[in-house]
């Protein structure tokens, strides 16, 4: 049985008939009254009869994404893998060691290849026709740029659109990253600590700008998801909360998202979050930067308003002379993110040099220009849910263990000890002490660790408690230990945080991470799923052993 709630499980030929299905069946919803023609023109786009339709149309009205699409008939969907994971381990590993060279081996040579290493690991080997498969799933332009170079599969594989006409509000929304020029100070002795990363968005079709995310870590499937989430979310609020008086009336779920072939856009949990909730992915071809040419020039119109900042690095050494941008650095994190809040609002309501009017005032335009309005999430909490990383887990008589950690809720009874059954957790790197748990019935369930006595910690710092103990020989998986590490570093970078640069960037990553999730879960409150009291109730629940 497919399992038509976890986005992440879900094997690749059933989600992306189910991201084709999205893509039509969103189109026929939109209408207020579909037509026959339509409806049997999708039929045949499709492929699949008009009783099935019915049944489509109706479980994305339920509820609007991809996953209620996938199919759930029973037998083996299309493709799903019925080899084990052992010998899928070594099918994969052919392809990419011996399969992917410039000698360009053929299919029957990676079917011996494939042979000989399960035969000196007493596995059963797979059938050529199985390997074909394994090989025709894999990305074609991967494939050719591994077997015949980067030139040949640029032109065979890249597309060749006609002019780049956007009139769509959020048609096409490109993101980026960039180190900002400036260095900011700590908030507690506001001495040096580094140059930020500014991820940002830009709406082609408007140039207002979609969303931005500023934060001290390098770019990161996180700091995209964030500024996603930005781009998504209305800005009312978040200004109001900046003390910020301006309009910024950009919200909703972009169709497309322009991002380069950086491997932070390229994970599945981003992958499938976007194509989750009907937003389409699309990679700059290698070699083509005026694919991205939009938010590049509103990084340079953005950097070029930083240099007017104190602790100003300015674009280069040159241009920075002998100006001592470290003990000119005045500006806290968060000083910068409103100072970025006005300075957009400002760049808004400007003329702007290409469309000839404000991007504010074009945003209108583009808006009234759609035929159907924005959509907004199906489920605003689980939207964020759907980019964070996540990993596979079976949940023991004692609770979920992850990287060494012990989560435990209720909730969590009604699945402990079921041998087979794996739940997916998905976890935000800012603050472990949380997990998310999706149900066999698709619901998310927030679990925390099982000792409440620990404090948030964050995974950068449970990386280093683990370096610390690998080096002393001491066990990787004992929790207290992990916590007792992890304290004496706080203590240590507590002491020395007015000295050194370093220990100040590594008490404010901390504590800025830390903080941002506090403030996920208190918006989060209104959405906490409770436990499903039917699925309590049919539970035939567990042995009790009696003692005489």
């Amino acid at each position: 049985m497919v399992d038509r709630l976890d986005i992440t499980a879900a094997a690749d030929g059933a989600w992306e008939q189910a991201v084709q299905r999205e893509a039509v069946i969103r189109r026929l919803t939109n209408q207020q009254r579909i037509s026959r023609s339509d409806f049997l023109a999708a039929c045949r786009e499709l492929g699949v009869k008009r009783s099935r339709l019915y049944e489509l149309i109706r479980a994305y009205r339920a509820r609007p994404l991809t996953s209620s699409l996938l199919a759930s008939s029973t037998g083996t969907q299309m493709g799903s893998r019925r080899l084990p994971d052992e010998i899928e381990a070594v099918v994969s590993e052919a392809i990419d060691q011996f399969f992917k060279s410039p000698q360009k081996p053929s299919i029957n040579a990676l079917h011996m290849e494939v042979r000989r290493r399960c035969r000196a690991k007493e596995l059963k080997a797979p059938c050529w026709s199985t390997l074909r498969k394994r090989v025709m799933a894999r990305d074609p332009a991967e494939l050719t740029a591994a077997r015949e170079g980067a030139k040949v599969a640029r032109k065979r594989h890249r597309p060749v659109p006609g002019s780049y006409q956007i009139e769509r509000a959020y048609e096409v929304v490109q993101i980026d990253h960039t180190l900002v020029d400036v260095i900011v100070v700590d908030r507690i002795h506001r001495k040096p600590l580094q140059r930020p990363w500014l991820t940002l968005a830009i709406d082609v079709a408007s140039r207002m700008v979609a969303g931005f995310y500023l934060t001290l870590e390098p770019p990161s499937a996180l700091s995209v998801s964030l500024a996603i989430q930005h781009v998504v979310q209305p800005k009312g609020d978040w200004l109001d909360a900046l003390g910020i008086d301006a309009a910024w009336p950009s919200a909703g779920l972009p169709e497309i998202i322009h991002v380069d072939n950086a491997k932070e856009f390229r994970s599945k949990a981003m992958k499938r979050g976007a194509e989750e909730h009907g937003i389409s992915l699309q990679y700059r071809p290698i070699g083509s930067p005026h694919y991205g040419g939009h938010i590049e020039r509103l990084i340079g119109t953005m950097m070029g308003a930083v240099h007017l900042l104190p602790g100003s690095t300015f674009s280069s050494v040159k241009d920075r002379g002998d100006y001592d941008s470290v003990s000119n650095s005045a500006m806290t994190l968060d000083e910068l993110e409103r100072w970025l809040a006005l300075e957009i609002t400002r760049y808004h309501a400007e003329c702007h040099r290409i469309l000839g009017i404000p991007p504010l005032a074009t945003w209108h335009e583009a808006h009234a220009r759609r035929d159907v309005p924005l959509r907004m999430p199906h489920d605003p909490e689980g939207f964020r849910i759907d980019f964070l990383s996540s990993e596979q887990r079976m949940v023991r008589r004692d609770g979920i263990h992850l990287f060494g950690l012990r989560y435990w809720d209720d909730i969590l009874s009604l699945w402990a000890g079921q041998q087979g059954r794996r739940l997916r957790v998905s976890y935000d790197p800012r603050d472990l002490s949380t997990v998310f748990v999706r149900g066999p019935d698709g619901q998310r369930y927030p679990v925390r660790f099982a000792d409440l006595r620990h404090p948030p910690i964050t995974l950068s710092e449970h990386r280093r408690a683990q370096t610390i103990l690998r080096e002393r020989g001491r066990s990787l998986e004992d929790e207290d230990l992990i916590f007792e590490v992890i304290e004496e570093q706080r203590a240590l970078v507590e002491a020395a945080s007015s000295r050194t640069r370093e220990a100040r960037r590594t008490t404010e990553r901390r504590e800025r991470a830390l903080h941002c999730t506090a403030n996920d879960e208190i918006e989060a409150e209104d959405h906490v799923p409770e436990a499903d009291e039917s699925a309590l109730r049919s539970h035939p629940g567990f042995e009790v052993e009696e003692w005489s």
